[in-house]
């Protein structure tokens, strides 16, 4: 694990810096968990093992420090994420954001296109109506500090209830623990707000969206395939993908990272054969 130290905030970033070649990784993790915990599995995969990764706990999250003025705007985050990669001499970086942390890497590759060669956002939100687990934080109590003082550990506590139905959630409540209450509240109260429909179709570079099967029919399938971004799914897999089919969000990756056209057992079923389509239907859908 290292670290960058912020004196503005009187913070370090922490992150892991696996050794290989370029393209770099950079992996961004979804609301509440932490990158050190969801993707070092995924990193190194047999498929995307040759490649350099950087799995980067945002301020707030995972090992790296909370400091209490930062504002956790999606904004801020992609700025000090961006400092980071400028720190390090890195451009040019395939980044790939789960939830939370694909709409973070929309915003990077926005505010610092020089640094982001290609993109791949697994179920990130776009808009205000995207907001599920985010909304439920805003919904858990009247203000931050009523969040902080009392909802923060209501959230676990439901957590905890959750790993019984889903096992692949059983470092959730852990990685909840570790994260600050503000930086969660805060977060969510960012992703309830976010607009970045227009952002992300207005980007140049190459971009692949992914769903898990069990997420589908979605909302976002129209615009993406109006908007002649190419659409990835896992099978046997819901919002948590990277834990649920970790080989299949490598191998999804590994082809992006490549340029290569997305194995046919991955393409979304209005881009697939007849033999993805039997692939999704046979794979129950259940709620994100």
């Amino acid at each position: 694990m290292q670290n960058l130290y912020f004196p503005e905030f009187d913070a370090h970033l922490c992150y892991q810096d696996l050794a290989g070649e370029e393209p770099v990784c950079v992996y961004l993790h979804g609301l509440g968990t932490a990158s050190s915990a969801d993707f070092p599995h995924i990193a190194r995969d047999p498929q995307l093992t040759r490649y350099r990764a950087l799995l980067i706990d945002p301020l707030g999250y995972g090992f790296s420090d909370r400091p209490a003025a930062f504002s956790h705007t999606l904004a801020a985050h992609a700025e000090i994420i961006a400092q980071l990669l400028d720190q390090l001499g890195l451009n040019q970086c395939h980044v790939i954001g789960h939830s939370m942390g694909g709409s973070i890497a929309i915003a990077l590759a926005a505010a610092r296109p020089d640094l982001v060669s290609g993109l791949v956002v697994a179920e990130c939100n776009f808009d205000p109506e995207d907001a599920t687990f985010s909304q439920m934080i805003i919904d858990q109590a009247e203000s931050e500090e009523d969040y902080v003082s009392r909802g923060h550990e209501e959230v676990i506590a439901q957590a905890e209830g959750w790993v019984a139905a889903e096992p692949v959630l059983g470092s959730f409540p852990g990685t909840l623990r570790a994260a600050d209450p503000r930086a969660v509240y805060r977060c969510s109260a960012a992703l309830v707000a976010c607009h970045l429909q227009e952002t992300f179709f207005g980007l140049t570079m190459p971009r692949t969206y992914v769903f898990g099967a069990q997420t589908l029919p979605h909302h976002h399938e129209p615009l993406l395939e109006a908007g002649g971004v190419p659409i990835a799914v896992v099978p046997e897999a819901g919002h948590m993908m990277p834990g649920e089919n970790p080989e299949a969000f490598s191998a999804i990756i590994a082809s992006t990272i490549s340029r290569r056209e997305i194995p046919e057992p991955y393409r979304h079923p209005s881009k697939a054969g007849s033999a993805a389509d039997r692939v999704l239907e046979s794979v129950p859908k259940r709620k994100a």
